[in-house]
């Protein structure tokens, strides 16, 4: 695949790791508008930095839009006259939809929006995506790019704001979820490094035991609850001070709040 991403700032660096990684690419145009930052990466052979946006585009199949809303716009504009019936777009920009990237570029590109996270750093990130008509024949390009960077899933686009709110906040919710056990282990007399440690492979563990049993999350914790046993206890103490309440509450405050920054 011939691959340009647009704007390879922390994010864009991400995707370009994976793809090399996974060697994904026969070509991968970078560009910024100070490349001396991604001098190391120019010594991949596959791998061409640009601050042209225009000429990436023109040696390019695949465009991935990595910058910042606010630039978004005039970007799209500027390359408008560079793109041909080969192209598939690909914008991972936050509450930039669809039908705004249609107004500025017509309706005849393929054109998907993606929502990853910062996990695919790790190549673990939870990614959703979706498309306007035309990109639906292409939808596949993307899932295949971003599920070599962790695991992808197609949404409707309508449900984007939630996703950002599950897979991308949903980064901290855990982290913090992950803070809070480091923080009770060391109540119970761990140093904070062996605290964190078990924190975190603990989390692992739970998630890994979901996803290759395919289970429920209830049935995993029947198999350690036992009756007047500590789990069960303190179970039912962490649900009387609101844990999943809070947590679902949190959930719809950061829901609300996405849907007041789309509507300003």
């Amino acid at each position: 695949m011939k691959i340009a991403i647009i704007g390879t700032g922390n994010l864009g660096l991400s995707i370009a790791k994976g793809l090399l990684i996974n060697n994904t690419i026969t070509t991968l145009y970078l560009t910024k508008r100070d490349i001396s930052s991604l001098a190391e990466w120019g010594a991949h052979k596959q791998v061409f930095l640009t601050t042209d946006n225009s000429e990436a585009i023109r040696k390019s199949d695949i465009i991935i839009f990595a910058v910042q809303p606010g630039q978004f716009e005039k970007i799209l504009t500027s390359i408008k006259p560079d793109l041909t019936d080969k192209h598939v777009l690909i914008s991972t920009i936050t509450g930039f939809k669809i039908d705004r990237i249609e107004a500025i570029l017509g309706t005849q590109f393929p054109i998907i929006r993606s929502m990853p996270n910062t996990a695919i750093s790790v190549r673990k990130s939870m990614t959703c995506i979706c498309s306007n008509e035309v990109g639906k024949k292409r939808i596949d390009i993307a899932s295949a790019i971003f599920n070599g960077l962790g695991t992808s899933i197609t949404i409707e686009e309508e449900h984007m704001q939630a996703a950002t709110v599950i897979c991308a906040s949903g980064i901290a919710f855990w982290m913090r979820l992950i803070r809070a056990m480091t923080q009770g282990g060391v109540q119970l007399g761990f140093e904070a490094k062996e605290a964190m440690d078990m924190s975190v492979y603990t989390a692992l563990g739970a998630a890994t035991l979901l996803l290759e049993n395919k289970s429920h999350p209830e049935a995993e914790i029947d198999k350690v609850t036992t009756p007047r046993g500590c789990t069960i206890t303190g179970l039912n103490e962490m649900e009387h001070q609101g844990l999943s309440s809070s947590l679902i509450q949190g959930l719809a405050a950061s829901f609300n709040k996405i849907n007041d920054i789309s509507n300003q």
